[in-house]
């Protein structure tokens, strides 16, 4: 299998990379949207980052328009965005699509992993109640669904897109990693 962190990805200031140059650090992967009912995640996210890096951590914020068009905007629009409203300092990457025919290959190595999703039940619910169909439980749910990787690359825990940054499954799953060795 591919490592997930050698997949090419694109900041949304345009310089190409690869989450590699986050190795050995713990990297929380998060599906964006600029006009979600989940937008106001973006200031525990930032929260979440600034309490925690200092110790390795970092949130990898991918902005994504499959939900709903709910991530219209331009790179350069989104980073705006973020900076003005929540004051976001961690990366903030180009705009991919998660799911579907034009599923970004990071998102498809982190979906195909099958690591269970922590929560997903009461969104799923919530979602049911708008009338969408969730889909598979590989598939990306929402916007603000959480992959965390830790340290060596690997993809230890997924959190439902109602998760939030100061929920106690999450923020004890990053210092579970943050700890580790």
């Amino acid at each position: 299998m591919t490592d997930l962190l050698n997949v090419p990805v694109k900041l949304a200031d345009g310089r190409e990379t690869t989450l590699d140059e986050y190795r050995g650090k713990v990297v929380l992967v998060v599906n964006v949207a600029s006009k979600c009912g989940l937008t106001v995640q973006y200031d525990g996210l930032e929260k979440l980052y600034e309490d925690k890096r200092e110790r390795g951590f970092v949130v990898a914020a991918f902005p994504a328009n499959n939900f709903k068009g709910q991530e219209p905007g331009t790179d350069a629009e989104i980073v705006e965005f973020c900076t003005l409203t929540y004051d976001v300092k961690f990366p903030i990457f180009s705009k991919i699509s998660v799911k579907g025919a034009d599923q970004h290959p990071l998102y498809k190595l982190l979906t195909e992993v099958g690591v269970p999703t922590t929560g997903d039940g009461p969104m799923r619910e919530r979602l049911r109640g708008h009338g969408i169909e969730a889909g598979k439980n590989t598939d990306i749910l929402w916007n603000f669904e959480k992959f965390l990787i830790g340290r060596d690359g690997k993809v230890v825990a997924r959190f439902a897109p109602d998760v939030t940054a100061d929920d106690q499954r999450l923020v004890s799953a990053i210092d579970r990693e943050l700890s580790a060795a």
